[in-house]
């Protein structure tokens, strides 16, 4: 049964867990202003303090309304239950992914539950558990700052900058680097995928340029690249759409390879001897590639 309580009464200790999303709590905000609080706010009543797990956008629209009392819903007198029992709902209460592995670090770090329990409890493999364990280390704290604060899209850094980083061995400094140029610019998914692919894959020139903040330019730049490669020959523009493919391929593959769902016998067996197969040639396309990239950069 929800109750009301007073506004001030919340510990907003867990704000920082939550990802802001302006647009969103500006309709959120309409929406009270007309209706009222329809849903009630969540957290722990502990001994120490109420904790706010859930609600934030409610509860910033409240304060903006001047409202002294929100309906409030009780999930247990213990951080790490309220916690847990929040998470059971995720796909209700709309937690994503890097909100997940927040919660999921102060579950096995701070509150002492193993990995098993996190799993048993959620009803989810410990690979799911380990997955958002150690997702957030390799986030420098300023992206995770950025990302938390709805700046720069989750979607964007997590099936973008995520491979970037995999398969070019680029360091969290130069994803810090990139974030911090394109953040808060009000970009598209799609533009934000362009300036990535030239920052990390194209000249020096256009990297300095996305460095310096010089978005709008180098998107002009990208975006004149001509589409049916006019003035290369039949062979030539093969081989650009063979190119193309195995770019998008190398993605879709180095964002799913961690997938704790692929565990099924049949699958590591055949995955394993293809995997066997594409590892003998990797020196070799290695060697192809550079030999091609470097061809092109002196051109």
């Amino acid at each position: 049964m929800s109750e009301s309580v007073e506004l001030s009464s919340l510990d907003l200790r867990y704000e920082g867990y939550r990802l802001r999303d302006d647009a969103r709590e500006a309709r959120v905000l309409a929406s009270i202003a007309e209706r009222g609080i329809e849903e009630p706010l969540e957290g722990v009543d502990t001994s120490a303090a109420r904790f706010l797990l859930n609600g934030f956008k409610r509860c910033r629209s409240a304060k903006k309304l001047a409202l002294a009392c929100v309906p409030y819903l009780s999930l247990g007198v213990e951080e790490a239950t309220g916690i847990l029992k929040l998470m059971r709902g995720a796909t209700d209460k709309g937690l994503g992914i890097l909100e997940q592995a927040r919660f999921v670090g102060d579950l096995l770090t701070i509150h002492g539950l193993s990995v098993t329990e996190v799993a048993q409890t959620l009803s989810r493999s410990k690979g799911w558990v380990s997955m958002r364990r150690h997702l957030l280390d390799e986030v420098s704290p300023a992206v995770q700052a950025v990302l938390f604060r709805g700046t720069f899209p989750v979607y964007s850094y997590m099936y973008t900058l995520r491979p970037f980083m995999r398969m070019n061995g680029g360091g969290r400094d130069e994803i810090e680097r990139f974030v911090q140029a394109v953040a808060g610019q009000r970009l598209s998914v799609r533009d934000i995928g362009l300036l990535a692919q030239a920052y990390f894959r194209g000249p020096a020139a256009l990297r300095a340029a996305i460095a310096g903040g010089q978005l709008g330019w180098s998107l002009e730049q990208l975006k004149h690249v001509p589409e049916d490669r006019e003035g290369c020959n039949e062979v030539e523009r093969g081989l650009l759409r063979e190119l193309e493919l195995l770019r998008k391929s190398l993605h879709r593959v180095l964002a799913r390879c961690h997938d704790p769902r692929l565990a099924s016998g049949a699958f590591l067996a055949q995955a394993n001897l293809l995997t066997g197969s594409l590892l003998s040639t990797l020196t070799p396309f290695g060697e192809r590639m550079k030999e091609l990239h470097d061809r092109s950069r002196q051109a």
